[in-house]
């Protein structure tokens, strides 16, 4: 048996291993990589297998960065089965046909420039109604089912605890009358996750590749953040200022829900009464028109909550409702939300900041010092919300440069992936151990505090591979082959890479202010900002051209 890491090696996007057992070849995940531009641009490089050749693949949930080029390999020809659980195929039907409709937004914009250049215009990585085709060939499976292959290959979709429908895959594959164990973690849930099932902990394993997003730290236990979040947005609406929740559609954004219908029960002294009677007087805003759906999604997969939860529901009391929670579908209602200046809570995709809705709002919410952009999630380096969670004092929205003001919060706690302790639990808990470790869908650093630890104190091998390593899984664990990928940029074109990208954003500010001036809405205030900013940046373009 060999794999093949062709993603989420020494970072967290992009999972996607190719497996070749018994005569079979076949994928786990297929997701896209996001963050850094380079990183970004490997989407749309050819997949370093023949996707004609894929006899089926297994997914392990409906993240993007687990699924989101499933409509490109499909495109490319593959129209073999992808198991997963029936959760994440419900999931999939939104999350991919709304990656597909950003993809088009994108090249969409980046055309109108083009065009006015007079360059060849792009194609979007897929469309949403390509990913819309691409549904016909999820084969729903349940928890705790053993999925037959062949003869020689069976399967087994595990409880993942990170998000609905997520899984840990165990493989066993028959080869040379000797049979193997592999298990694939997926991502692995935070341990105290609102609404779902704690990972199921798997008996045994030859073979274990395993997430390890936070294998160098340790999150907030439950009481302790739910209370972080209260103050967070009490001391915030006391002072008039609006609480902006970047937060991803699907999973984040349904456990912020149960915590806000739930935070009453937490604690009854008098200062927190009053924290709390001003959160249930505030307006909360999902704004993404994915989150409902996927909210939608939840209640009808309710039996895969925490048997407590259940029991709630089926007494009338519903964790994703409560008094003052609103939804925004249309683009009008999102666009009222920052005109509106009365405090509120707004919850809005994507978590890291990088594409959606949530951009408009940073960019009418992070100069006043009266708000608070409160991230819960995982932000990968690259991204709009690494920024802003790491220190910059300004960054630069739809062309605007952008000064950050706000209050800058990050509850780790609400993380969706184990920590440190958890994946070491994970670990610990299997009767026969594996026999070697991958550690992949983790940051270097992360990585390698993470690998000590294990070796330490289990005594188990561990591997961190390299983008596009092979390795035999025998008795001895060896690297048979790497695909040679695109060596990094050099200095000098990264610097003109980066002139270009200015270019295109002074392009970009341009269209941006000029709507700005035309608004008959826009105050004298917002004009002075405007122009303040304007005469900043003429003033840094000067010191750039006489140094």
């Amino acid at each position: 048996m060999k794999i093949t890491f062709l993603g989420a090696t020494k970072t967290v996007t992009g999972s996607n291993f190719l497996v070749e057992a018994a005569g079979k070849k076949f994928l786990v995940d297929c997701g896209m990589y996001q963050g850094k531009k380079e990183l970004e641009e490997e989407n749309y490089e050819p997949f370093k297998f023949n996707p004609l050749e894929i006899d089926f693949m297994l997914l392990t949930h409906a993240h993007i960065d687990h699924s989101g080029r499933i409509p490109k390999l499909y495109n490319d020809g593959f129209r073999n089965p992808i198991y997963a659980h029936k959760a994440t195929c419900d999931l999939c039907s939104l999350m991919l046909p709304d990656s597909g409709h950003i993809q088009e937004m994108e090249v969409e914009w980046k055309n109108r420039k083009r065009i006015r250049k007079g360059e060849s215009t792009l194609e979007p990585l897929y469309t949403a109604q390509d990913a819309a085709r691409c549904l016909e060939i999820f084969k729903p499976v349940k928890y705790d089912e053993i999925i037959e292959i062949d003869e020689n290959i069976h399967v087994r979709f595990n409880d993942a605890g990170h998000m609905l429908g997520s899984s840990i895959i165990e493989l066993w594959v028959k080869e040379d009358g000797k049979e193997t164990k592999t298990v694939f973690t997926g991502d692995l849930g935070n341990n105290d996750i609102p609404l779902l099932d704690s990972p199921t902990m798997i008996e045994s394993a030859d073979f274990l590749i395993m997430e390890s997003t936070y294998g160098s730290r340790l999150h907030l236990r439950n009481d302790e953040k739910a209370q972080m979040f209260l103050d967070v947005v009490s001391n915030t609406i006391e002072r008039g200022g609006t609480v902006v929740i970047p937060s991803f559609a699907v999973g984040r954004t349904q456990e912020i829900l149960y915590e806000l219908n739930k935070i009453k029960e937490k604690r009854d002294d008098e200062e927190f009464r009053k924290k709390y009677k001003t959160l249930m007087k505030t307006p909360v805003y999902v704004d993404s028109p994915l989150a409902i759906s996927a909210t939608e999604v939840f209640r009808e997969n309710m039996d895969l909550f925490e048997e407590e939860i259940q029991k709630e529901i089926q007494s009338g009391d519903n964790p994703l409702e409560f008094p003052g929670l609103q939804f925004t579908t249309t683009v009008e209602e999102s666009r009222a939300l920052n005109e509106d200046t009365s405090p509120s809570i707004i919850i809005s995709a994507s978590g890291m900041c990088d594409v959606g809705r949530i951009k408009h709002h940073l960019k009418h919410n992070l100069w006043n010092p009266n708000n608070t952009i409160l991230f819960v999630g995982y932000q990968a380096p690259g991204t709009l919300g690494y920024s802003i969670v790491n220190g910059a004092k300004k960054v630069t929205i739809f062309g605007e440069e952008i000064a950050v003001n706000a209050q800058i919060e990050y509850i780790e706690g609400y993380s969706g992936h184990a920590d440190q302790e958890w994946l070491m639990n994970f670990i610990y808990s299997f009767i026969q151990k594996p026999k070697h470790i991958f550690l992949v869908h983790g940051e270097e650093e992360a990585q390698e505090v993470l690998k000590n630890k294990i070796v330490e104190e289990t005594n188990i091998g561990v591997t961190i591979p390299e983008l596009g390593e092979t390795y035999e899984l025998n008795d001895e664990i060896i690297m048979t082959n790497k695909i040679k990928y695109n060596k990094p940029k050099s200095i000098k074109s990264e610097v003109l890479d980066r002139l270009s990208k200015i270019r295109e954003e002074i392009e970009d500010m341009d269209i941006a202010v000029r709507e700005d001036v035309d608004n008959s809405n826009l105050n004298d205030v917002d004009m002075f900002r405007i122009n303040e900013k304007i005469k900043e940046l003429e003033q840094q373009i000067v010191r750039i051209i006489e140094g």
